[in-house]
């Protein structure tokens, strides 16, 4: 009976250990959080619902859309195999309002050739930025500098950029950064898994 009970002492000892190893050694999620093996994803149909792959939660960035509308894209080939696709599209019909997938800070509202109308929110520790382009406008009063959380409006899902006319969609980018670099460098990563509440594998 000692035996065991020293036993089942060990058992809890180790996994208080990596317990403890997980939360000091793992690094930020794209939402600010570090991982909990033991939360259970939320559910899919809220548009600001919260999932943890990894640790890593994202809520969709298009409102009222579920999970399951996102499907993986990235690396498809764009401009005839020139380029590869870093990124995300979640279609969706025109003006549907687009939200904070993360808690951040607004860092550029920028319109440029391929993205068209865009917004750059950073990760308030900075190691994280996520990109929202094609978008038809954005919401009111939409600055650079503003503080967003979760679910707070971005702007309206569209077709400027290189989108091409009537095809509507957000195109959503996830880049892991460094707190010194600017909103357009880093290094991208794909952002399905993070969205679709699926285990990242990469």
């Amino acid at each position: 009976m000692r035996r065991l009970g020293l036993i089942l002492l060990g058992a809890l000892a180790l996994v208080i250990g990596i317990w403890i190893a997980m939360l000091v050694f793992l690094p930020d999620a794209p939402g600010g959080q570090r991982p909990r093996a033991s939360k259970a994803p939320a559910p899919a149909v809220a548009a600001v619902a919260e999932t943890v792959v990894e640790g890593a939660p994202l809520a969709m960035p298009v409102a009222g859309l579920p999970r399951a509308a996102v499907t993986e894209s990235w690396g498809d080939p764009r401009e005839n195999g020139l380029r590869e696709h870093h990124g995300n599209d979640i279609m969706a019909p025109a003006n549907t309002p687009v939200v904070a997938a993360a808690a951040g800070r607004v860092e550029k509202l920028w319109n440029s050739a391929a993205g068209g109308i865009t917004a750059y929110v950073r990760s308030p520790k900075r190691n994280w930025s996520y990109y929202y382009a094609h978008l038809s406008g954005y919401a009111p009063g939409l600055h650079e500098g503003q503080v967003v959380k979760v679910g707070d409006a971005i702007g309206y899902v569209g077709d400027t950029g290189n989108a091409g006319a009537g095809n509507y969609h957000l195109h959503f980018g996830l880049t892991r950064t460094a707190p010194e670099q600017h909103w357009y460098e880093g290094r991208p990563v794909d952002p399905y898994p993070y969205l679709a509440g699926k285990p990242v594998t990469r």
